[in-house]
């Protein structure tokens, strides 16, 4: 992939949650992304919980299908977790679940992966990131190695939805072009 072409990212948040850090946290990235790149909220609000019997091209359930085919269509994935119970949000894990299969053939296999996490916590999300880097590995997905992008005590961090922090902002821009150069030489 040369420079010219424009980047098509998938941004997904861990969170349901209207008010979530880590939905704003996607938000800002695609205010922030380098030029030639776009990042896109995807949503997996409407996934049921997995259910292998009904993982087949007749019985898939069309929102899990239509994830499935957001990340397929991507050039990369943003993901922006927080941590729930010192681990990845079930809603992710579930929907990333419903990605995963044909095992080493999913949309996710050989895909660019960043990983980012905010929380109220002075970790950050950092656990939560760590097994979520473990699961996206085992798909074979390409994770972006990037020293961890966490932003601690996002409650100060972030007014009315929006990511406030100067040095958070300018740290999130170095990342997404550090990104954006590496799924450019890697996809």
């Amino acid at each position: 992939m040369d420079d010219q072409h424009a980047l098509k990212i998938l941004g997904l948040s861990g969170s349901l949650r209207r008010a979530s850090f880590n939905t704003a946290l996607v938000r800002a990235a695609a205010e922030l992304a380098p030029a030639g790149v776009t990042i896109e909220l995807g949503s997996f609000d409407l996934v049921p919980h997995y259910n292998g019997d009904l993982d087949t091209d007749a019985l898939r359930p069309a929102a899990a299908e239509a994830f499935k085919q957001a990340i397929a269509a991507a050039d990369a994935v943003l993901i922006a977790t927080p941590e729930y119970n010192y681990g990845v949000p079930g809603a992710l894990k579930n929907a990333i679940d419903w990605a995963s299969r044909p095992a080493y053939r999913s949309p996710f296999a050989g895909k660019p992966v960043a990983l980012l996490s905010a929380s109220m916590s002075v970790a950050g999300g950092a656990r939560g990131q760590g097994q979520l880097k473990q699961v996206l590995l085992g798909m074979a997905s390409q994770v972006f190695a990037y020293p961890e992008f966490l932003v601690p005590q996002a409650q100060t961090k972030f007014e009315h939805g929006r990511l406030t922090d100067a040095a958070t902002r300018e740290h999130l821009e170095r990342l997404l072009a550090a990104f954006a150069a590496w799924v450019r030489k890697v996809a």
